[in-house]
């Protein structure tokens, strides 16, 4: 398990914050601000953008998927503004290929939601190479398979021939799916 940094009274907290999600960025601001952190937000690509050219932040949680892009703009953005930075990846998709991308680009770490405020620090915090301590509650492999195809059915208009074929699974196992709660 990973040390976590303190951070000191010196310290530069700036911490920007990029989600689409506006009820999910206003809480996590909340709660990071409870922690210690003078957090911005910002809700597409180009807000966060202007953020980083305005006042590059020493912390960024950053959503990959934006309305109008995707956030890895921002994070090689806010990599060459400041090379410092602690910037953290946050998605409600994740794959291998995108997490390898976001590490690639600069990113420090890589959370899938749903991310607690606690998950979130303790992956900015996290110091040297070892890994953050795993999350408390996280995902089961069925709610990240039913999270999967629910993104998949959005994508693709809510059609569930066309999502079937897209996830090569057949049309009524992907009814019956659908038609389900998701799990835990």
């Amino acid at each position: 398990m990973g040390a976590q940094v303190e951070l000191g009274p010196d310290q530069d907290r700036s911490l920007l914050l990029v989600d689409d999600d506006t009820a999910f960025v206003e809480r996590l601001a909340r709660a990071m601000e409870k922690r210690g952190f003078q957090t911005r937000t910002a809700a597409s690509v180009a807000q966060a953008r202007a953020a980083v050219a305005d006042s590059a932040p020493a912390f960024a949680v950053i959503d990959l998927r934006l309305e109008d892009g995707s956030g890895l703009d921002v994070v090689e953005d806010l990599r060459t503004a400041r090379p410092d930075a602690r910037i953290v990846v946050l998605t409600g998709y994740g794959a291998i290929a995108t997490a390898v991308a976001a590490v690639k680009m600069g990113a420090t770490d890589y959370l899938s939601k749903p991310a607690d405020a606690n998950d979130v620090t303790a992956a900015l915090l996290a110091s040297g190479e070892m890994l953050p301590p795993p999350a408390e509650n996280p995902m089961s492999a069925d709610r990240v398979r039913w999270e999967h195809i629910q993104r998949v059915f959005e994508q693709c208009d809510r059609n569930v021939s066309e999502t079937a074929r897209r996830l090569h699974m057949h049309r009524r196992t992907l009814q019956r799916i659908l038609a389900k709660r998701g799990p835990r």
